[in-house]
């Protein structure tokens, strides 16, 4: 079985923030009856559904009813989100049996002071909410080197206005029990006009997790913006025998030479966090 996999139920965005790759896909977002349809596929092949690779999954009306849909057919349903509209939906998640959620709070890197600090008031009484009503809460910082000194001054508010033991460890601080803050460097996502990052190279796309685009596409990663490296669809095709062509293994057993298989993936600045 795979650790996870990235399920986009939509790729629009309400925001265009500095560090996203963006895609240039027609925009588009699933319906309940694909969505179903692509639990049924994942049946076996993971336990953990993540709602994104690009867009902003909280946009998607039906959110909550997946989420529902992913509970009742013995999945988890993590969420990584700018955290704009958590005020909104929250309880409808929390309800639903959210298992995890993940709030990048370095999408409002740009904004003036207060604009900042009003958006992470509402972030992180959210994320209290979340974390008393036992989902695992991450606080997301990945954006060092570009921050202006935002990190900061979102780490003294925060800090203030989360409760909680604030144990610094190496990958940021563990505020309370199965609730974090995680800093990350800020890395260049593959790009088929990016200059090639290194020839050998380790990463993890269909090792122990794939992602499937909002039209079905399948893509060996969530960092496959633009569906380059398309293995196949899930609304024609079996999801099993997808991940079982020749084209996905040669993607799996590159990865264990270190040498990647696909051209995408050597312009890929992600994959040298694992070199």
């Amino acid at each position: 079985m795979y650790s996870r996999a990235y399920v986009e139920i939509t790729n629009i965005c309400n925001m265009r923030c500095s560090f996203c790759h963006g895609h240039s896909r027609e925009m588009g977002q699933m319906t309940p009856e694909q969505f179903s349809h692509i639990l049924h596929q994942l049946q076996g092949q993971t336990a953990y559904v993540y709602y994104h690779l690009m867009g902003e999954p909280l946009s998607h009306p039906n959110l909550p009813e997946f989420l529902r849909m992913a509970r009742e057919r013995g999945f988890k349903s993590v969420i990584t989100t700018n955290g704009t509209l958590l005020h909104k939906v929250l309880p409808a998640l929390l309800e639903a049996g959210l298992h995890k959620l993940s709030i990048s709070l370095h999408s409002f890197e740009r904004d003036d002071e207060e604009t900042f600090r009003t958006y992470l008031s509402r972030v992180a009484n959210a994320a209290i909410a979340a974390a008393d009503a036992g989902t695992v809460v991450v606080l997301r910082l990945w954006n060092k080197g570009f921050d202006r000194g935002r990190n900061d001054l979102a780490l003294e508010f925060l800090k203030t206005a989360i409760p909680g033991q604030w144990k610094e460890n190496t990958r940021g601080f563990r505020i309370r029990e199965k609730f974090y803050l995680e800093w990350g460097d800020r890395f260049q996502w593959p790009d088929q006009n990016a200059p090639i990052q290194a020839q050998q190279v380790r990463c993890y796309g269909m090792v122990d997790h794939f992602g499937i685009l909002c039209d079905g596409t399948v893509v060996p990663c969530c960092l496959d913006s633009d569906g380059v490296i398309a293995l196949g669809n899930v609304f024609r095709e079996e999801l099993s025998d997808i991940l079982n062509s020749p084209r996905a293994k040669a993607i799996a057993s590159g990865w264990q030479r270190r040498t990647p298989s696909e051209d995408l993936c050597r312009r890929c600045g992600y994959a040298q966090r694992f070199s």
